[in-house]
């Protein structure tokens, strides 16, 4: 049935995902063929076994060390492949032109192959707890899940205030995104509607790609990370919730740094600028923040210049045409504008106070000395 109405829908298909696709990279397109192809061989279950990441096969005796380099390209189920190219497709056209090829291409190795391997100790670390042998055994972790919801970050990180939808309760921007997803992905799992480890490997990728992005990714002014109040870890929750999460997590950071796992923005100071002292913080000077800086001038440009349309006043060149022609057509003298100007300008300057002196012509003229 499901091979009936794939083969009905596929000129659709067809056409959709050339146009997704069109502009993109090579090594976005590979991805993309990669997740279709990693559908089709899913209903094998020797495939399954052997390109799935099973948290007791990876660590020796198995040692299937190899999964977690070809578990994000199984899926299996359609929707969730769509979803996948859907993602990949939107990366190649928004952040790719941002970050790079390289850059684009490390972010997705090194978030899949981090949530394979976060998520088998975590898998390890359940059957520690509960010693039950399926959780070892009959798990798979695969798909882009965790890459998706990286993707998430990286966007907040791009375009925080951007509405993605509007509801009766309020509109939803960009920094609402992660943290609605993987409250749904869990929700979906409860009632049955998605595997486990789903949730599981949205959550690690969302926390994996804030800490890439926050701490170690490299910007082309030689600064990593991006230190900048608006992308802090409370940031991702209500604002309710913020400051004990807030509290919470600068305990962490402060002891990820006496660990030397991060370390801290270090502080470069310009005493020879010429107009004052200039400070700057690696992070909050990157391209994505210049690319947004660019988007509110582009737009606060357009709306004045929508506001001067509208309300366009004749010049005064203009003025001064009109009113030599209409004189010298009627035959009046052309007369001076500055100093007609000067002269109402002094006669509304006398007021109501002014005197006016007539003389009368037929009185005798006063005798000359």
């Amino acid at each position: 049935m499901a091979m009936k109405t794939l083969q009905r829908n596929a000129p659709y298909l067809k056409q959709q995902l050339s146009a997704l696709l069109g502009n993109t990279s090579l090594s976005v397109k590979i991805v993309c063929f990669l997740c279709l192809f990693g559908y089709f061989i899913s209903f094998s279950d020797s495939a399954v076994r052997y390109l799935t990441v099973t948290p007791g096969y990876v660590f020796p005796p198995g040692f299937r060390i190899w999964t977690i380099f070809t578990h994000f390209f199984i899926e299996f189920h359609f929707w969730e492949v769509i979803v996948d190219i859907v993602t990949v497709g939107l990366c190649g056209k928004l952040i790719e032109p941002l970050w790079g090829k390289m850059e684009m291409l490390t972010f997705f190795i090194l978030i899949n192959t981090s949530v394979a391997f976060f998520g088998t100790f975590f898998y390890l670390v359940l059957y520690m707890a509960t010693i039950n042998t399926d959780v070892l055994f009959e798990v798979h972790i695969h798909g882009l899940a965790g890459y998706i919801a990286a993707v998430s970050v990286a966007v907040k990180q791009m375009m925080p205030d951007h509405i993605v939808v509007r509801t009766p309760l309020g509109k939803m921007t960009n920094r609402n995104v992660p943290l609605t997803a993987s409250l749904l992905a869990l929700f979906f799992y409860l009632v049955g509607l998605l595997e486990g480890t789903y949730p599981t490997m949205f959550v690690t990728g969302a926390v994996i790609g804030w800490l890439y992005l926050r701490f170690y990714q490299r910007h082309s002014n030689g600064s990593r990370g991006d230190m900048a109040d608006n992308f802090t870890f409370a940031s991702f929750f209500p604002t309710v919730l913020q400051p004990p999460i807030d509290i919470f997590s600068r305990g962490m950071y402060n002891l990820l740094v006496s660990l030397r796992i991060c370390s801290k923005p270090v502080r470069k100071y310009d005493v020879g600028a010429p107009t004052a002292i200039t400070i700057s913080l690696p992070g909050t000077d990157t391209h994505d923040a210049e690319r947004r800086r660019q988007i509110a001038l582009k737009a606060l440009s357009e709306r004045m210049s929508q506001q001067a349309d509208s309300t366009s006043w004749p010049t005064l060149d203009d003025d001064t045409k009109n009113q030599l022609a209409n004189n010298s057509s009627n035959g009046k003298p052309i007369s001076d504008p500055v100093s007609d100007s000067a002269s109402i300008n002094q006669t509304e300057s006398l007021g109501a106070n002014s005197v006016s002196i007539s003389i009368d012509p037929s009185l005798p003229k006063p005798p000359t000395a």
